[in-house]
């Protein structure tokens, strides 16, 4: 079994990983050695801090190792990619991706002998996404009934977490005046307005109004922030989304909605500054929770 995208999960599989993570969180000596004898070879072509820390380090935690591998110093650069993966896959349990393009990670997949975890592409990022449930049901105490409005541009988060949150019962409501065209995927949204649990708004405050949580992501994908090619989309990205931001402002009259990020953080853009540190911030709750998702993820798949 892989896990590419949330879209591979039931409702009850996708319950069972919050509630295994917040297992794996209260009870961590439980699971000391379930992966004991066990490798996971995790592969990057994007930069990373939360998902090669949260695996790497749950990995060891449970008895595991973890092979990190940049993609640019190895023959995957190189060589056929079918060949590279199954020849990977012959030393390790399982693998771990985090590459720039969904369709380099499912030819990945299809060649592999063990699991593959999407750690992050142009399209999905399901493990993130579990790792936000859990921490809005450790502080909330529940999901079903719950109101979320995503603030930002469509993209690979905003995709998955429109896939976490209607199958686990969850109302979204997203606000995207920019969308990411290699972020696309029809067929998502149009499963999830059959739900009944999606609804798209351009009205900010309203979408705010009597919500459980606010969250947004970084406006400009992280590969392109600095990149002076990138910098008349970024302005322009910046001059349409700054009415958006998550501000003092825009959460006035709803002080009991958490509030989320996935990071990395650019601060004064997306969140103000002042909204980081609010008491109902749970951005670094929501951070340390990738290394209990990600325990539970590499149990279900790789033992």
């Amino acid at each position: 079994m892989h896990l590419l995208t949330l879209k591979d999960l039931s409702s009850k599989e996708v319950e069972e990983l919050i509630d295994g993570s917040l297992e794996i969180k209260r009870n961590p000596g439980d699971y000391e050695f379930a992966l004991e004898g066990k490798s996971l070879a995790m592969i990057f072509q994007k930069t990373s801090t939360r998902t090669r820390l949260s695996f790497e380090v749950g990995m060891t935690q449970m008895g595991g190792h973890a092979a990190y591998m940049d993609w640019r110093s190895t023959n995957l650069i190189l060589a056929d990619l079918r060949d590279e993966a199954q020849s990977i896959s012959g030393y390790v349990d399982g693998i771990m991706a985090r590459l720039l393009k969904n369709s380099v990670l499912k030819k990945m997949a299809e060649a592999s002998t063990v699991p593959v975890i999407n750690g992050c592409d142009e399209k999905y990022h399901p493990c993130q996404i579990i790792a936000d449930l859990v921490t809005i049901k450790e502080r909330k105490g529940q999901l079903k009934g719950l109101k979320l409005a995503y603030i930002g541009v469509h993209n690979n988060i905003c995709n998955s977490l429109i896939e976490g949150c209607t199958k686990a019962g969850v109302k979204i409501v997203t606000v995207t005046p920019v969308v990411n065209k290699a972020s696309v995927d029809e067929a998502l949204v149009e499963a999830a307005k059959a739900t009944g649990l999606y609804e798209h708004s351009l009205d900010v405050k309203a979408a705010v109004e009597d919500c459980d949580v606010v969250y947004t992501d970084t406006w400009v994908d992280m590969e392109f922030f600095l990149d002076p090619k990138f910098k008349k989309e970024k302005e322009k990205r910046v001059k349409t989304m700054l009415p958006f931001q998550v501000n003092r402002k825009l959460l006035k009259g709803n002080s009991d909605a958490l509030i989320m990020h996935d990071m990395p953080i650019h601060r004064g853009y997306e969140i103000a500054e002042d909204i980081i540190d609010d008491p109902n911030s749970v951005i670094y709750l929501q951070s340390e929770n990738r290394l209990h998702s990600a325990k539970a993820i590499l149990v279900k798949l790789l033992r």
